[in-house]
């Protein structure tokens, strides 16, 4: 299932640019949530604040996602003096290596479904193998020999496995050791320590460091469009993980309320168990 989201996002970086596509991976734990909602796994509580707050936030976003795909507006004007990773002939290469947004758009929504599928099994995966650890390894081992054979099977050419002394080996190490392996430990770390919600509240700082880093680099064009389905976007999605943190809250306080009133219904039962066997030495005593 990575292999599966992982593949579908990079087909759909390359037929759009990373300005586009990042909007995408913070789409995640909402369609990880609408999904969770139609297998019934998750609730939608709507006479709830926390639940009206989680509906607010899937909506914005979702409109932030069309707004970005749909609407570009004025173009705006960039204030980066070069683009450090753009050859200067690359303008008229351009809309061949951008061929179809609507392909690229299609492949980031499967790759959102893709990760979306895997979270949830994560979950279930939890309970009977709760090494985090070891599910991080054994996810990167079968991810990489999944993407070798596939990979073979696409392209068998050995030109296209020749890695040279340049940018292409260094994205290849980096996506790697730091984009998958770093990352997976770096968030399972964060949600032991702050909770499930707390890596995602950085999705925003991501988008606005890849629009910046995009247009600086790369030179791509900014819209007003795009500048305003991202902040709709990321609107939404702090919307969302505010309504979804209130609701661990409060199912962490019921669970705790649930624990100290079985654990104080045993206290009682064992004081009248007690009682009833000192009375009962007493009475052999006495006899």
């Amino acid at each position: 299932m990575v292999i599966l989201a992982m593949g579908l996002y990079y087909f759909g970086l390359r037929g759009t640019n990373a300005t586009y596509s990042v909007v995408f991976l913070n789409l995640i734990p909402i369609v990880t949530s609408i999904i969770a909602i139609l297998l019934r796994a998750e609730k939608l509580m709507l006479t709830k604040w926390p639940g009206k707050m989680k509906f607010f936030g899937i909506l914005v976003c979702v409109g932030g996602t069309m707004v970005v795909s749909l609407f570009k507006g004025k173009m705006l004007h960039n204030p980066w003096p070069t683009h450090l990773l753009r050859p200067h002939t690359q303008g008229a290469a351009t809309p061949a290596v951008h061929h179809s947004m609507v392909a690229g758009t299609l492949f980031l929504c499967g790759s959102c479904l893709g990760y979306a599928f895997w979270f949830i099994i994560q979950v279930r995966l939890a309970k009977v193998f709760p090494f985090k650890y070891w599910a991080t390894t054994l996810t990167c081992l079968s991810g990489s020999l999944q993407a070798f054979v596939i990979g073979i099977l696409i392209d068998p050419d050995k030109s296209a496995w020749r890695l040279n002394w340049d940018l292409q080996l260094l994205t290849v190490v980096y996506s790697g050791v730091f984009n998958t392996g770093v990352a997976f430990l770096l968030m399972s770390w964060a949600v032991k320590r702050r909770g499930p919600i707390y890596p995602s509240m950085f999705n925003s700082l991501a988008m606005i460091a890849t629009v910046i880093m995009d247009s600086a680099l790369l030179g791509t064009s900014l819209f007003l469009g795009s500048i305003v389905g991202t902040l709709l976007v990321i609107l939404g999605l702090y919307a969302f993980l505010w309504g979804k943190g209130k609701e661990l809250q409060e199912a962490m306080a019921a669970a705790a309320a649930a624990k100290s009133a079985s654990d104080k219904e045993d206290a009682v039962n064992g004081d009248e168990v007690g009682g009833r066997e000192l009375e009962v030495r007493r009475g052999d005593e006495i006899a």
